[in-house]
């Protein structure tokens, strides 16, 4: 069983607002002793000791709206096409690339192909394929007209939905999911502006088919998230008992209310990479101002901004994590949600820490052994150069972080990192 003693490293533990000087001594894959203050860990208790060069030493960071297989595309209807060999190679090269970018953990959103994200988890766990730990999902379920629905009158096209009109129908696609091997469900609820026959303020998804929906998945012990961004689409989730809701953009008084109501249970992501992206970086790939305003998405990013400053006030429990995997939204831009909620919802540095790791910890089923440094969690640790609660962008990006150590195992060793290093990233 290996064992490590960091040394010399500033640490942020997802508690405590500021860092501290101290000790962290791993050993296997759990964090055996944590120590404030430079040489209260003996020595002798690790087998190897690694100096931090006076870097922070933090959590794991943790991906609250995870899309593995969202690998660039375009349109929504581009996912249906790709097949599924090259689908699930692709796919698990995005898994090593977002552990290349500080991600040990993954809440997978939804998966583009029922198996992918079941397969890959299972690659993962079976330690043939570097990556996060992963819960995996199925295709998200939409209705006939819902988000996810590619299909016209006259052409049949495979998008990334599974379409299910209808309590009995509904109620066997979750099953069906089941069966597979999936840890979450997905529900789309409400559209979206990206889909053209149903804007984000429509509610496709029927109370009831809701219910049955989340019935079935507890009964088989999955958690489940929706897409919900119409207020009303809001309250169908809280009612149904769903576990994490996405978006909540167009939440009113009542669904905010709500929601604060069971914030104890419920774990919300505003998945806002996405509308940020399109509104101020579109032009990157080919979207002009005029579409931009003509699909209404500075009115989303607004109304989002609003509802994300107004839970904060109201202490709900919010992960990062904003639809990346598409053209507009690259993967491995993922950190950069930590300083979106600092500009732009009024987060503290700290606090928005928080929901890139603790709260996502939480998420993941493992609150308290995940996303913190303490005695007794899970090791699963990042060392970075640089202070994120001063620059989050320093968690951008793989380039200033030395160490990245998932379940106590070394995926990057900070003893490669050396002064060049250190230079480079600091340029």
């Amino acid at each position: 069983m290996t064992s490590y003693l960091f040394r010399n490293v500033e640490i942020w533990d997802g508690e405590h607002d500021d860092r501290y000087p101290g000790e962290v001594l791993v050993t296997g894959n759990r964090i055996a002793m944590v120590a404030r203050g430079r040489n209260q860990i003996a020595a002798e208790q690790a087998a190897e000791i690694v100096d931090g060069g006076g870097m922070t030493l933090m959590p794991g960071l943790v991906e609250g709206h995870c899309h593995l297989s969202f690998v660039g595309p375009r349109r929504n209807q581009d996912l249906g096409e790709i097949p599924p060999e090259e689908h699930l190679l692709r796919t698990c090269r995005n898994a090593t690339f977002i552990l290349d970018h500080g991600f040990t953990s993954c809440y997978s959103a939804a998966s583009a192909k029922l198996r992918i994200d079941v397969v890959v988890r299972q690659e993962i766990e079976d330690g043939y394929l570097a990556g996060p730990r992963y819960r995996a999902a199925g295709p998200e379920i939409t209705v006939t007209g819902g988000l996810g629905d590619e299909r016209k009158q006259h052409i049949h096209a495979e998008g990334f939905g599974m379409i299910a009109d209808g309590v009995d129908e509904v109620m066997r696609a979750v099953r069906l999911c089941c069966r597979e091997g999936v840890d979450n469900v997905k529900l789309n609820i409400s559209g979206d502006e990206f889909v053209g026959h149903a804007r984000a303020e429509v509610v496709s998804m029927t109370q009831a088919e809701v219910d049955a929906a989340v019935a079935v998945a507890h009964d088989w012990g999955k958690r489940v998230a929706c897409h919900s961004r119409a207020a009303e689409s809001v309250k169908r989730a809280i009612r149904a008992g769903v576990d994490c809701i996405y978006h909540c953009d167009f939440a009113d008084e009542e669904a905010l209310d709500m929601l604060e109501a069971v914030k104890d249970r419920v774990i919300v992501g505003p998945a806002f990479g996405l509308v940020h992206n399109c509104v101020f970086e579109g032009d990157v790939v080919g979207l002009s101002r005029a579409v931009v305003e003509s699909m209404g998405l500075p009115r989303k990013l607004e109304h989002t901004i609003a509802t994300y400053q107004e839970m904060r006030k109201r202490g709900m429990k919010v992960v990062v994590g904003g639809d990346y995997g598409f053209t507009v939204t690259p993967m491995g831009q993922n950190a950069r949600d930590i300083g979106h909620f600092v500009k732009f919802f009024g987060y503290s540095p700290a606090e928005a820490l928080r929901c890139a790791t603790v709260v996502g910890g939480e998420l993941m089923g493992l609150k308290g052994e995940l996303g913190v440094v303490k005695q007794g969690a899970l090791a699963d640790l990042l060392l970075v150069d640089g202070n994120p609660l001063e620059d989050q962008s320093v968690l951008v990006g793989p380039a200033r972080l030395a160490m990245i150590m998932k379940d106590g195992g070394m995926h990057r060793d900070p003893r490669r990192y050396g002064a060049q290093d250190r230079c480079a990233a600091a340029e």
